[in-house]
């Protein structure tokens, strides 16, 4: 879609049309070897919402973002409405019980020349992790052949 050119260039409220560059990266690039978030991985291109990056000489960065979620479990908080109708005081004993979650994400950052995109990719245990870093780690050995 083309728009046409503003007659008045030094209008500050205009836009201007920006040049579109000529593509770097063929349209056939092959399937998709790797999926690691929204990223598609192929053997010459990484495919990601904001554009195309070449996978040749691309760097590639992995960091874990965890915490600890504590909160009371439903069925505690079931059984101490429940069990206030029998025991009164002795079921509120049972909102003192806790689980820990551990939640996060892991952010995977790909970096081409002046081409960046990062991933954040939610998990909720250490396989999940491991697997990611397994992924990126196999990516760079793609982008280094």
């Amino acid at each position: 879609m083309t728009f046409p050119q503003d007659a008045n260039p030094s209008d500050p409220w205009s836009v201007p049309i920006p040049a579109v560059p000529p593509p770097d990266v063929p349209a056939t690039a092959g399937p998709v070897i790797v999926q690691i978030g929204d990223m598609g991985i192929t053997s010459t291109v990484v495919h990601t919402p904001a554009g195309d990056i070449p996978l040749a000489g691309s760097t590639w960065t992995v960091h874990d973002y965890w915490h600890n979620e504590t909160k009371i479990p439903t069925w505690a908080i079931v059984a101490a409405i429940a069990g206030f109708c029998v025991l009164t005081v002795f079921s509120l004993l049972f909102l003192l019980v806790k689980v820990t979650i551990p939640r996060g994400t892991v952010q995977v950052t790909v970096t081409n020349g002046t081409r960046q995109y990062v991933a954040r990719i939610p998990v909720t245990d250490q396989a999940q992790v491991t697997f990611v870093h397994q992924q990126v780690n196999y990516v760079r050995s793609l982008a280094a052949l």
